[in-house]
């Protein structure tokens, strides 16, 4: 069994908890965090705690952590657990600025510590075939596409006091897996131009957010992004990845290319039969994908990375997803462009 330990139990911590104890191999090595309801947590689970990682290193020695501790936590965390050999998985965004990202993954490269940084939509089937069916040339040269993450979070949400704070914010927390699924499926991101606004909710941080990308490959793309609009148009809600989000049945990305255009996550392709034409029929498709637990498959591929296998979204990969939302904030800030070439 691979003993894992949940360092930071809010709301992703203990799914991860949840998630960990359904996987095959794999089992909780403890719950670390100074929060006294934890430890209730961990104890009506039957659970060891710890309330540092200190006490967690010198008590307990997990094969491994994942970190799912505020963001600004992140890298002081990972460094701990670097430190003494352990291999993380760190929830996404890998930091909240690429400096210390940097100095993280670097510190991690000098102990041969690897990072699987916590893009878990990757995990997921739907996002496997969409790659495939890109990277076959089915849809021809991409020329552009569309990330919608439009969904209210509840009042009760922001009783947390940091997720109104500068490190959260739909850009950090939500926005991040969107531009980390562009990366993926259409290229690196060479320049950025964004928007953004607090008008809605009154935080510290935005509730809002438009964003055009430029890919290196020439293709351009638009992202919104806002958890203040009541809607069908977000992953969670289109996935079906979590029951605790209902199921709407619609597409939040759209990717179109010259030989035909594909929804995700519906994986509906729209096609036509010879050379394409606006005044011709339009076909459309939907091939069946397994449906998995991209979190199930993610704590079973972080098993394979304690036992020397590669990160499927190395701490790199975090890195360059971060940059580009380090890009967008500061496009935001001061109403110009930013280029990350």
């Amino acid at each position: 069994m691979i003993r894992i330990a949940v360092i930071g139990a809010g709301l992703i911590g203990r799914c991860h908890v949840e998630v960990i104890e359904r996987v095959d191999g794999a089992e909780v090595a403890c719950v670390v965090d100074p929060a006294p309801d934890t430890q209730t947590f961990a104890a009506e689970r039957g659970l060891p705690w710890a309330a540092s990682i200190a006490e967690m290193l010198t008590r307990l020695r997990p094969d491994g952590a994942i970190i799912a501790t505020p963001n600004t936590l992140h890298v002081p965390n990972g460094m701990d657990c670097v430190a003494a050999g352990m291999p993380i998985l760190i929830e996404k965004p890998i930091a909240d600025d690429t400096t210390t990202a940097q100095r993280l993954i670097d510190q991690a490269a000098t102990k041969a510590v690897p990072i699987l940084v916590g893009h878990h939509r990757r995990h997921n089937p739907i996002i496997s075939a969409a790659r495939a069916r890109i990277d076959s040339g089915a849809l021809g040269a991409i020329v552009a596409a569309h990330a919608q993450c439009w969904f209210y979070k509840p009042d009760q949400y922001f009783a947390t006091g940091w997720r109104k704070q500068k490190g959260a914010g739909p850009i950090f927390i939500n926005l991040i897996h969107d531009i980390d699924l562009m990366r993926h499926l259409i290229g690196e991101v060479d320049s950025v131009h964004a928007f953004r606004s607090s008008v809605t909710r009154g935080h510290a941080v935005e509730d809002t957010a438009v964003v055009s990308l430029r890919f290196a490959n020439g293709a351009l793309g638009t992202v919104t992004v806002s958890d203040a609009i009541v809607a069908p148009w977000s992953w969670e809600l289109t996935a079906a990845e979590n029951p605790a989000y209902p199921a709407t049945g619609q597409s939040c990305y759209l990717i179109g290319g010259t030989r035909g255009s594909l929804e995700i996550p519906t994986g509906t392709v729209w096609s036509q039969d010879d050379a394409p034409s606006w005044w011709k029929p339009i076909h459309h498709h939907a091939d069946a994908v397994p449906s998995i637990d991209p979190l199930d498959a993610q704590i079973a591929h972080f098993c394979d990375v304690i036992n020397g296998a590669a990160p499927l979204v190395s701490g790199a990969e975090g890195l360059a997803s971060l940059k580009v939302i380090e890009a967008i904030h500061r496009s935001a800030e001061t109403g110009m462009p930013v280029s990350l070439i």
